[in-house]
């Protein structure tokens, strides 16, 4: 027979439950927006550097996917909200200090720019398929000719939109494991890292594959030492934060999070990049899908893990 001696009221095991509100969903729709900000960032921002001939894949073909990522990933939220009829509400009002009030006005804003981005480029992408209707000709012209006023707008949009992914659970503070300064940047950063890695798989030049590597490789990098700094932060913490760690650190996440985000996700493409870098012959789509498989398993860890850990009262 075993005993158990409990301390406290709360947080005692398949007694006290856990709210588990977000699934699936949720996390799907955080790896999108973060991609669509990484695709969106880096197309802006070599518009605006004037390099938009020498890298054709960020500002044309990959850019094709961040209006599909944001349709999809605003289908997911609209399919795990509960009172689907009523999402306009959010924009009824502003709430400078909401994360959620900052996202959707974002997201209202920067998804019909992110389409209005590949229409400038309709008729590169499409050259098959011409536009015979005057006003779509007269609007692709109007959008080529301010395609540089769209890129200065996209960049900040999409910073504030990557970071907003992060924030979005780091407001919960009832969450021990969201309650953190790091989620913002860390998730940026993990956006612009997934963002580059898709570049690279659809890039046609290897000037543009190096570039968009060296990139990848210093936002991994970055993206470690959050990680890193982020689990020490939770060590230095009161009980309740070592908890929250050790779900990451030893418990049921513990394969998921180091196997998958940490190993796979991040160490492995980052030597093969540096390999690559080097001059060995590697196939850059491994490297580049690695990444993306481990940006998507963090979002799923972080949302799960997160609504398992609480305060106790």
């Amino acid at each position: 027979m075993q005993e158990e001696l409990f301390t406290s009221g709360r947080n005692i095991p398949n007694i006290d439950p856990s709210l588990e509100i977000w699934h699936w969903p949720i996390s799907v729709y955080l790896f999108l927006g973060g991609l669509a900000a990484g695709l969106l960032f880096f197309a802006a921002l070599i518009t605006v550097l004037g390099k938009d001939k020498e890298y054709p894949t960020s500002v044309k073909y990959a850019s094709i996917i961040s209006p599909i990522a944001l349709t999809l990933g605003l289908l997911a939220l609209f399919y795990d909200l509960t009172h689907k009829l009523y999402f306009w509400r959010l924009y009824t009002t502003i709430r400078i200090e909401s994360p959620m009030s900052w996202g959707a006005w974002v997201l209202l804003i920067i998804t019909p720019l992110s389409f209005l981005w590949v229409i400038s480029y309709y008729s590169e992408l499409f050259p098959k398929w011409k536009l015979d209707i005057k006003l779509l000709v007269d609007l692709e012209n109007f959008l080529k000719k301010n395609r540089k006023n769209i890129a200065i707008a996209l960049i900040p949009l999409s910073i504030v939109l990557g970071i907003y992914t992060g924030i979005l659970l780091s407001a919960f503070n009832a969450r021990p494991l969201w309650n953190n300064a790091i989620l913002g940047p860390l998730f940026l950063t993990s956006g612009l890292s997934t963002g580059a890695a898709t570049i690279i798989l659809l890039a046609k030049t290897a000037k543009e594959r190096h570039l968009f590597s060296k990139i990848d490789l210093g936002l991994v990098i970055i993206e470690l030492g959050l990680i890193v700094h982020m689990l020490m932060g939770m060590y230095a913490g009161s009980e309740v934060q070592l908890e929250a760690m050790q779900l990451l650190i030893g418990g049921e996440f513990t394969m998921m999070f180091f196997g998958f985000v940490i190993l796979l996700g991040l160490i492995v493409p980052a030597i093969m990049e540096i390999l690559e870098l080097q001059g060995f012959k590697i196939p850059v789509a491994v490297p580049a899908l690695l990444v993306l498989l481990g940006g998507l398993i963090l979002r799923f860890v972080m949302v799960e893990a997160g609504q398992i850990t609480r305060y106790l009262y």
